[in-house]
């Protein structure tokens, strides 16, 4: 499945219906929740049986389309699901119990409600909410594709406007030259990542070289801030309006440097690379330190594991994620444990005598602890599937 999106072009008007579009959604997603909450025992088909029910009670609701409903349904659904996934595998600390949404974004239309003309750049959403026809911003080239393998539309509201999401249903088919080198990777601070031929990738530091201005763009928010109106119930001025969306692009540009960033950096990791070995770091709970947290947030290694997953599965690399316990302590040459504190970057080895960057170290340990257990199961594995989930979203 691909996702070909668009920024849209409409007018006001659109823009307002979009939003009515986006509100239904949210309405019918919590209300199913809410079926669920009261009745034991509800499953996926009662949601979707709840949607009808929905729209003959509430005459707003049926003006967004029926698969647009059920798709929201499904979105209540999965909450669900996922929150019983999570018990029966005992996951430690909370279990995501489904909450019910104040701040969705987003409405997603399966294969009716829409339509999109022969020269594929202008879609017309034909359901009540009255959005009509708007243009497609963009390169792709998604009338080269039947209608028929267009799946789902979404749209989508972020902080710079109204995109449009066509999810094709196709198998991206990549072709990838062989290599022979093998390469072990310790995610770090200081730098991005070290591998195990001792190359370094700077850590480019989005949130912290962005930070000034998102300071001062917070700060012109808080002084357009009147309290007296919330506590009357009265909608914010004109030019608090104006700061919270300058802030809140100013966000959205550092979500989509990170996002560039992961993604370029995984590409290029695994196009290069017959095996990649990582550590599976317990990022939820090293972002507990509040002395890291920013900077960890800041690296989104999460992210970056994501596509790391996602690109090798597309070129059929293994990729192979190890124990964190000991790579950076233990000596690549020896195996002798050689205590460090954070502060000490330099890994000197009493035994042999090896100096070389801790980072690099660690970066060797792990390259040799997956071939270790590849070699084990006598076959190298892919095992991305538990670390880095299905692909990225």
């Amino acid at each position: 499945m691909l996702v070909y999106e668009y920024k849209l072009d409409g007018t006001q008007a659109q823009y307002a219906r979009m939003d009515e579009a986006i509100r239904i959604a949210q309405f019918v997603r919590n209300k199913c929740l809410r079926l669920w909450m009261d009745t034991p025992g509800t499953t996926a088909n009662d949601l979707q049986v709840h949607c009808s029910q929905l729209a003959k009670a509430f005459p707003f609701a049926a003006q967004l389309n029926s698969q647009a409903r059920q798709a929201s349904a499904d979105r209540a659904w999965q909450a669900i699901n996922r929150f019983y996934a999570n018990c029966h595998a005992k996951v430690p600390g909370k279990k995501g119990y489904p909450r019910f949404q104040h701040d969705n974004r987003s409405v997603e239309y399966k294969v009716t409600g829409w339509k999109l003309d022969s020269d594929g750049r202008r879609p017309t959403f034909t359901d009540g909410c009255g959005i009509g026809r708007v243009r497609l911003i963009g390169t792709r080239a998604i009338e080269t594709f039947p209608s028929q393998q267009i799946k789902r539309v979404r749209l989508v509201r972020r902080a710079d406007g109204y995109y449009a999401q066509f999810c094709v249903d196709v198998e991206r088919q990549v072709e990838h030259v062989p290599s022979d080198a093998q390469v072990g990777i310790d995610l770090g601070l200081k730098v991005f990542y070290m591998d195990s031929d001792g190359k370094a990738l700077p850590n480019p530091r989005f949130h912290r070289t962005a930070e000034c201005r998102i300071k001062r763009l917070q700060r012109h928010v808080s002084r357009k801030y009147c309290p007296a109106r919330r506590k009357a119930k009265q909608p914010q001025s004109h030019n608090y309006q104006k700061a919270r969306k300058r802030l809140a692009k100013a966000h959205l540009k550092v979500q989509r440097q990170r996002e560039d960033f992961a993604r370029k950096a995984a590409s290029a990791l695994v196009s290069s690379h017959g095996l990649i070995a990582y550590e599976a770091l317990p990022i939820r709970n090293l972002v507990r330190n509040h002395r890291l947290a920013k900077s960890l947030h800041d690296a989104a290694w999460g992210r970056f594991l994501l596509w790391l997953g996602y690109y090798a599965r597309l070129h059929g690399i293994p990729l192979i994620s190890v124990p964190p316990q000991y790579t950076t302590q233990a000596c690549s040459g020896c195996g002798i444990l050689v205590q460090k504190s954070l502060s000490m970057r330099t890994h000197v080895c009493g035994h042999c005598g090896l100096v070389l960057d801790r980072d690099e170290n660690a970066a060797r340990n792990i390259l040799a602890q997956a071939l270790a257990l590849s070699y084990h199961h006598g076959v190298l594995v892919n095992s991305t599937a538990g670390q880095a989930g299905s692909g990225p979203g």
